[in-house]
């Protein structure tokens, strides 16, 4: 991977991370549009570049993090720590995966289109679904982001959005839109900081002797700065659409991208 084709990643991660559009699936479109195959290390890079995102979005809601971790020193039972407790709950199926398939992951990530174009059919699906399948309205619960959660774990594979899986879910769940939204960018935080430790050290633990580097430290670097840079920007109008625009137009996107995927899986295999 060259200097300019991880800038340009980046800035895909950057821009589609905070729309329900798969992040992590237009990664593996952009990789295959640009020609990049990476056999030895599939995940590093979508990990490192998905942990910029993570940062921008600390960044973008510090305020809410802030309050929060001064309130769980309080030791009080309030919003902020069940806020906080609702979000441990959530992180539970996606560690699961994240600790008895962490192997296998890297395997997803390897150019796989066919599959990518089939999980964005999913995540629009998903979409489509969130506005016709509504629960009676009500608060969050631990059993509802046990759900939320599950619906992350799922969107581990590449082309199911996290956005737009767990926004979805909730809306279906009937949390309001805004704590929706508000919810599903901070759940993620943990899981993805946590998935990118773990990516890292497995990194560094594998025998290096006869490595072949495909992604340079200095391409990681601007893979990371790109991310960031266009996460920070985009995060702040981007979380807006996702509150107030109708889902059914990212799910015809992703409709009409996924069905373009698997074309061309077909036709490039």
């Amino acid at each position: 991977m060259s200097f300019f084709e991880s800038i340009i990643l980046g800035i895909i991660q950057g821009l589609t991370e905070f729309l329900p559009v798969s992040s992590s699936g237009h990664l593996e479109l952009g990789k295959a549009i640009l020609g990049i195959e990476l056999k030895e290390d599939p995940v590093l890079f979508s990990a490192v570049v998905h942990a910029a995102t993570d940062l921008s979005k600390v960044v973008v809601y510090r305020k809410d993090i802030l309050q929060i971790i001064m309130d769980l020193f309080k030791f009080e039972w309030n919003d902020s720590t069940k806020f906080a407790a609702y979000i441990l709950v959530s992180m539970i199926p996606a560690g699961l995966v994240y600790v008895f398939l962490g192997d296998y992951m890297d395997e997803l990530f390897s150019g796989k289109i066919m599959l990518v174009g089939c999980m964005l059919l999913v995540t629009a699906g998903l979409l489509f679904a969130s506005s016709r399948i509504v629960s009676k309205p009500g608060d969050n619960s631990f059993g509802k982001a046990f759900i939320v959660g599950i619906s992350q774990a799922v969107a581990l594979l590449p082309g199911v959005s996290r956005s737009g899986s767990t926004i979805s879910t909730a809306l279906m769940l009937g949390i309001s839109r805004e704590k929706a939204a508000r919810f599903s960018f901070l759940m993620v935080i943990p899981v993805i900081l946590g998935g990118t430790l773990l990516e890292l050290k497995g990194y560094f633990e594998q025998d290096l002797t006869n490595h072949v580097v495909e992604v340079t430290n200095e391409v990681l670097v601007a893979g990371f700065l790109a991310a960031f840079i266009a996460g920070l920007a985009a995060c702040t109008w981007m979380i807006r659409i996702v509150k107030k625009a109708k889902l059914d137009y990212f799910a015809i996107y992703c409709l009409i991208v996924g069905l373009i995927a698997i074309g061309y899986g077909v036709f490039a295999g």
